[in-house]
């Protein structure tokens, strides 16, 4: 929907190429996203990755679907295969999620994971941080809410660099694209009963990524 994505889009003060698309997802449609990709966490259960080094668990539980996952542990930030718990391979992403990044990304490649995020609580929250652990540095980032409200905040290239605000919905899509493909970035809250589309209450961010260079 090529004039639909075009009309939504708008864009925040000082963040060349990150894009928000306010309810770009029907209630219908947000609700067979999420029931279709909480059907594949029960073959790829949600878990709570490690940091580095401390081995300290992060705040927030997440799985992966496609080819590859986002992987935090001891070792480091990398992208592996296999759930690391399970030592299955991640199932495939949906295609009523794909379509969300073939029609936003405006990238010619697909994308090879797509990182299922579960906010649970008041203090369910995510630090400022740039996603740069994928080799495919041209590719944007497509970020789909689902469920419960979330405040979302956009830096800049440094960490010091003033932020802006922004409540994300669910079924709001943003794109992270161009020089806001490296801008700090985080949630810093969530606000539990806003939507009860996700059973049991909560936030779902699905995030769409192309990890490495095409051939």
């Amino acid at each position: 929907m090529p004039g639909r994505a075009a009309s939504q889009s708008l864009e925040l003060d000082a963040a060349p190429g990150f894009r928000y698309y306010p309810q770009f997802l029907s209630p219908d449609r947000a609700s067979a996203i999420a029931e279709e990709v909480l059907e594949l966490v029960g073959r790829a259960p949600f878990y709570r990755p490690k940091m580095p080094r401390s081995g300290q668990p992060l705040r927030n539980r997440m799985t992966n679907l496609g080819p590859l996952g986002w992987i935090s542990d001891v070792s480091g930030y990398r992208y592996g295969d296999r759930h690391p718990e399970t030592g299955e391979p991640w199932p495939g992403i949906p295609q009523s999620v794909r379509a969300i990044w073939d029609e936003l990304a405006d990238y010619p490649h697909e994308p090879e994971a797509c990182l299922v995020n579960y906010y649970e609580g008041e203090t369910a929250k995510l630090g400022l941080h740039i996603d740069a652990d994928e080799l495919a540095v041209n590719a944007p980032v497509v970020s789909i809410s689902l469920g419960d409200t979330a405040l979302f905040r956009l830096g800049g290239p440094e960490r010091k660099s003033p932020t802006q605000s922004l409540r994300l919905s669910s079924g709001d899509v943003v794109v992270l694209g161009g020089a806001s493909r490296r801008f700090y970035h985080g949630v810093d809250r969530i606000y539990p009963g806003t939507s009860r589309l996700v059973p049991g209450g909560g936030r779902i961010n699905l995030t769409l990524r192309r990890v490495n260079k095409a051939s």
